[in-house]
């Protein structure tokens, strides 16, 4: 049994890159039988979506093990270009980006793929997955035969297929089909010259043997637009089956039936309730389809968590956008720390009545400690962060922070309103005069408040990107401050523009070393904190809370863990996962509080995440 371990735990270490010989190898469409064939024989898939892109490295093995311990025999993988492509022409592949290290794990887990590869791919990530730097194009038509699109999309796929080719089953990898472009169906532009060009594109640097296929919702004007001869179309989908499936066999009377997604829970909103999807009506659902010998993908399986900025937002109409929170738990079988639920256990009874299920215990939840209560003491305002940067063209911040400053163009001793007359601030204004805070506007909902000074005091507005839109027509939501304000009559002008990298001044140290150890003054308006969590020789999972806070972010050691609001709620808590904390060093903790912060100044660590079930 010594010997056993010690093996599986040196393989898992090396994770050689093995390919099978390929000679025997296939997968493919049986249009006569209607399935697929795996190797020869009729295979079905049951498959689960997840997102490396939202959890850490180190845990993926634990996420995938899980998966196939449920009886999943396939996994569907969404690929972020703006996660791997951040700078133009520049790719990253390596760390938490190592997809090709995530294939590996999966295909020695036992796991088939369902690539994904976009270019755009929802999923309630930041612009679907496309990278912020194609707004710097003003006219660019985004998921079209726009050249400007076209062009660095082309480029990105080039870089990407080339690098998935060898993992094609066919190939020796486990890669057994890829998905074109997603749910194109559901933009505006049904551009049948791009998804031509996709498919091309596709063919060439995959081969003609690999399955492509197409994922659209499930009405007709979403499948006419998203699907393309060549390509195989399937549906997603969570309620009326036989409905369902009539329709993609309108537009695949041969074939398999396949629901891409079918929803196990549902994405949460600031501000809304809390999502939940009943699990009797999704373990019903799936030994239906099942049983009709459809492939099921279930959308999410373990959804994550969206790490520093990489929240989504809906736009719910075209004066209504909603931010996706912190959270990407999904109410999904396996929790956003990976921790296997009732939904789970429901789950994997009835794929036992289709498949068998590997031999062996699920592997247990990742331990959990509460660390306790840490207070934080003031570092600096915000604003003045030593290292400012002036810019002058073509100013660049795609994420986060930008702030804005100019001086008053007059005298305003009584409260005088400032305007944002274009609702031109994308996407929340934190407005401070000398330094003092005023308030703040927002996008849509908070266009107009008061603010008094004197002639030549300085004027900053800190603006906040909250996420940019991630599906339909909406996608180019350029952000900062994109229209004239208004103060009274006075058009405001001259305005210098400073990119705000916090990320850059934590990961530095900058604002360790800028805490004189006193604790400064309180006040409102954006403010830095911070703290330390002593070593205690753990470094497990835990959660922080942040009662009495308003909203913000928070950083530990050097990580990112994305938004707090949990006045706005429903997520209550952030996590934090093991691998993020040092067991034997003191664990640096930053908190960027953007509006007030409560005079306990504590936040608390603690063993489980905490949601508002109502709102």
């Amino acid at each position: 049994m010594k010997s056993q371990t010690t093996f599986v735990l040196l393989s898992l270490c090396l994770l050689p890159i093995i390919f099978v010989l390929a000679d025997s190898r296939s997968f493919s469409i049986d249009y006569k039988n209607n399935c697929f064939q795996k190797d020869g024989k009729p295979f079905q898939y049951i498959s689960g979506s997840i997102h490396y892109s939202r959890i850490p490295r180190e845990y993926w093995k634990d996420r995938l093990l899980k998966m196939y311990m449920t009886g999943l025999n396939a996994i569907q993988v969404y690929v972020p270009w703006n996660f791997h492509g951040t700078v133009q022409g520049v790719f990253n592949f390596a760390g938490d980006r190592d997809l090709e290290y995530f294939l590996n794990l999966a295909n020695q887990t036992g796991l088939l793929v369902i690539l994904r590869p976009g270019p755009y791919i929802c999923a309630e990530w930041e612009m679907g997955g496309l990278p912020a730097w194609l707004l710097q194009k003003p006219n660019i038509i985004l998921r079209s035969a726009d050249t400007d699109y076209l062009k660095p999309a082309s480029e990105w796929l080039a870089v990407l297929l080339t690098k998935m080719r060898p993992w094609l089953y066919q190939n020796g990898g486990n890669i057994i089909s890829v998905q074109v472009e997603n749910e194109y169906g559901s933009y505006f532009a049904c551009d049948y010259n791009y998804m031509r060009h996709l498919h091309t594109l596709f063919r060439l640097f995959l081969g003609e043997d690999v399955i492509l296929f197409t994922t659209d919702g499930n009405t007709d004007k979403e499948m006419i637009c998203g699907t393309l001869e060549g390509l195989y179309a399937t549906i997603d989908f969570d309620t009326n089956i036989t409905a369902a499936f009539i329709r993609q066999r309108r537009f695949e009377p041969k074939g398999p039936l396949v629901n891409s997604e079918f929803y196990t829970g549902w994405l949460d909103h600031w501000g809304d309730k809390h999502a939940s999807v009943d699990t009797v009506k999704v373990s019903k659902m799936l030994g239906e389809m099942l049983s009709m010998g459809a492939s099921v993908n279930m959308y999410m399986f373990e959804g994550g968590t969206n790490f520093g900025y990489w929240n989504g937002k809906s736009a719910i109409s075209v004066y209504l956008f909603r931010s996706v929170v912190t959270s990407y738990d999904y109410n999904a079988p396996l929790s956003e720390a990976g921790d296997p639920t009732d939904k789970l256990l429901a789950i994997r009874d009835v794929i036992k009545n289709f498949r068998d299920i590997p031999v062996g215990p699920m592997p247990p939840a990742t331990p959990k400690f509460a660390y306790g209560f840490v207070t934080l003491q003031k570092v600096c305002k915000t604003l003045f962060i030593s290292g400012l940067s002036l810019c002058y063209v073509n100013c660049v911040q795609y994420y986060g922070f930008m702030l804005y400053r100019t001086t008053l163009p007059r005298n305003v001793p009584e409260p005088t309103p400032l305007i944002s007359p274009l609702n031109g601030i994308h996407d929340r204004a934190y407005v401070s005069v000398n330094g003092v805070y005023q308030g703040l506007m927002e996008r849509d909902t908070a266009l107009v408040m008061n603010v008094t000074g004197q002639q030549g005091d300085q004027l900053d507005i800190l603006v906040e990107n909250m996420g940019r839109v991630n599906f339909g027509s909406y996608i180019n939501d350029k952000k900062g401050l994109l229209g004239n304000l208004i103060l009274g009559n006075d058009v405001l002008t001259d305005w210098s523009i400073y990119p705000l990298d916090i990320d850059t001044a934590v990961a530095n140290g900058w604002l360790q070393a800028a805490h004189s150890g006193s604790a400064m003054e309180a006040g409102d308006g954006p403010m830095i904190y911070s703290g330390t969590l002593k070593s205690t020789g753990l470094a497990w999972d835990t959660f922080v809370k942040l009662n009495g806070w308003t909203k913000g972010q928070v950083w530990v050691n050097e990580v990112n863990l994305g938004r707090y609001w949990p006045q706005r709620g429903p997520q209550q808590t952030l996590y934090v996962p093991g691998p993020f904390l040092s067991a034997t060093q003191p664990n640096n903790i930053t908190v960027l509080e953007l509006e007030r912060a409560p005079s306990h100044r504590r936040i608390l660590f603690m063993d489980r995440p905490q949601v508002q079930t109502h709102h």
